[in-house]
């Protein structure tokens, strides 16, 4: 019999990859939701949903990411990549599903300089980050039989993101600024849920579980301002300058980490991932968007 996964979130970045190379897993049976399918804010709907189902496993891509607005609006911020998560995780134990949930390198301060461990201290400076670090101590309360993957500046040829941007105002305008001073590493959505799968695979043929949290992005290290232009080189775009700026020169409403760069020690030595080089991949998703 198919083992079922369920993919919460699954109109967004990661969730659209998913489904993308589902096909390719013909042992599972796959259920994609939205918030038009299930309403992750219902308690009520979720706990039914999932008693009916019994799901295998559960990939909660599901999570308010407008970094921006959540300053503003705690309330739904905190609905979403809390509550949300509390009723998946409680309903998950009941049913002995198996979740594998995503996080943010904005459970950090950014103030490191190295890359981040999984153990090393948290302390968000936002409230999706405040809001992101409460969802991974709810699951692990209520679901100790979780995965946690935090990952970085994530992109895709879906939805609204980062690389799309820089195409699309690269196409615009003669100029544009991008912050210089903070470091990271860029994450292709396709290569995470990849590697959601095959932990899923592994875990699968080694029949155990190393519950806990992973970080992921692709490798090497990066600024906004050096994607920025790497973009624009992969995309032929030659009649926009991009000027570096500082982060004091763009003011947003949410405090931005300085440095988001991971240690993927753990996931890679869990789980025998090749992790490909951000620039590897960039180049493959741009190929993609401008099929």
């Amino acid at each position: 019999m198919q083992k079922k996964i369920l993919v919460t979130g699954a109109n967004g970045q990661l969730g659209s990859e998913i489904k993308e190379l589902h096909a390719d897993y013909h042992q599972f049976k796959f259920v994609f939701t939205d918030l038009d399918t299930l309403d992750l804010q219902n308690e009520k709907k979720v706990e039914h949903f999932i008693e009916k189902n019994k799901f295998h496993y559960i990939i909660n891509c599901a999570a308010y990411t407008a970094v921006d607005k959540a300053e503003e609006d705690h309330e739904t911020a905190y609905k979403i990549n809390c509550d949300a998560v509390k009723y998946l995780a409680v309903s998950a134990q009941k049913t002995h599903s198996i979740i594998i949930h995503i996080s943010t390198d904005y459970v950090f301060d950014g103030q490191s300089k190295r890359p981040y461990k999984e153990t090393d201290q948290t302390n968000p400076q936002s409230i999706y980050g405040k809001s992101k670090l409460e969802g991974e101590n709810i699951l692990k309360k209520y679901c100790p039989e979780s995965i946690i993957i935090r990952t970085s500046w994530l992109y895709s040829q879906f939805g609204n993101n980062f690389v799309k941007t820089m195409i699309r105002l690269g196409k615009e305008k003669d100029s544009l600024n991008v912050v210089a001073d903070q470091k990271g590493t860029p994450t292709y959505a396709a290569d995470l849920a990849k590697t959601i799968m095959e932990i899923i695979t592994w875990v699968e043929q080694k029949e155990n579980l190393p519950v806990g949290i992973y970080h992921y992005s692709n490798m090497g290290e990066t600024t906004w301002y050096d994607f920025a232009v790497a973009i624009h080189e992969l995309s032929n775009i030659l009649g926009c300058e991009v000027k570096p700026v500082t982060t004091q020169e763009y003011p947003v409403k949410a405090s931005r980490p300085a440095y988001s760069v991971f240690d993927k020690n753990k996931i890679q030595q869990t789980f025998q991932l090749i992790i490909p080089d951000w620039k590897e991949s960039l180049k493959k998703c741009i190929s993609i968007i401008e099929q």
